[in-house]
């Protein structure tokens, strides 16, 4: 099946895929959508691409898994640590000088397009050695990838996939086991995985610090702005916004501002 889609129903596939999600597929990476369709059909003995389109325009499960299909999970432990040796180091501080004025000791953290779950569990994993007592945290970790979600809620992950982590974090927070290596309740109970669009505004309000990198770039502008505008309305009012390395706001009308401290590059939501 050469060039599954035509024209027309590449029109069709990334409007679809567009409103719903905004992401965007433009004629550069066509032919990733075209192999992911291909994907789909043989996996429901389908032959036809328009008789697909109806079933995931009427069948909301099945549309869930098209998404997921067609997003890239890459993500690792620890990846890009400056963005880590910042929020130890300049964040937390913050966060918790603004929290001493309110006797709130809870630390809300959203991982934003958290993948298969390294993200939250290492931003956890932090936590727990760095935030003093009495302060608490929890974080929400959501994705539009269902496949993605079930490997961060069941926290195993092959001895492949565990570089980057320091040698007394595998020991103090993961169990080894033959096939690899299993986070321990006590750390996964801090995080709730969560099925999450960011087309839509999740409704969680007062978060201290919201980590959403490499997703932007999946967007067109307008996506990003609605996006970005959703993470405002969910943050506490002195509160911190890392994106991707590679991604940047500027240009862009938003309230954010650009930070930038010893060890990276962020955004602060900064209001009286």
């Amino acid at each position: 099946m050469s060039d599954l889609l035509t024209d027309s129903q590449f029109t069709e596939f990334r409007k679809l895929i567009y409103d719903s999600s905004g992401i965007t597929f433009s004629e550069t990476n066509r032919s990733i959508l075209d192999s992911r369709l291909k994907e789909r059909l043989r996996d429901m003995n389908l032959d036809n691409l328009d008789a697909y389109y109806k079933i995931i325009t009427s069948d909301k499960e099945e549309f869930k898994v098209f998404l997921d299909s067609i997003t890239t999970n890459l993500t690792r432990f620890f990846r890009n640590q400056p963005h880590f040796d910042a929020l130890i180091n300049y964040v937390i501080p913050h966060v918790i000088e603004n929290k001493k004025k309110t006797g709130d000791t809870k630390v809300r953290i959203w991982s934003a397009g958290c993948s298969t779950g390294e993200e939250p569990y290492t931003l956890a994993m932090l936590l727990k050695d760095k935030l003093p007592a009495p302060y608490t945290f929890e974080i929400i970790a959501s994705d539009i990838s269902l496949k993605s979600l079930m490997v961060g809620q069941q926290g195993f992950y092959p001895e492949s996939r565990i570089s980057g982590i320091p040698q007394n974090y595998l020991a103090s927070y993961f169990t080894k086991t033959d096939k690899g290596y299993q986070v321990k309740p006590d750390l996964m109970k801090t995080i709730k995985f969560d099925y999450h669009n960011l087309r839509y505004d999740m409704g969680a309000r007062n978060l201290d610090i919201v980590f959403c990198r490499n997703v932007l770039i999946y967007f067109d502008e307008a996506a990003q702005k609605n996006t970005i505008d959703n993470f405002w309305k969910s943050m506490a009012k002195n509160s911190y916004l890392f994106i991707g390395h590679s991604e940047s706001l500027f240009g862009m009308d938003t309230k954010f501002e650009f930070l930038k401290t010893p060890w990276a590059c962020l955004y602060q939501k900064n209001e009286a």
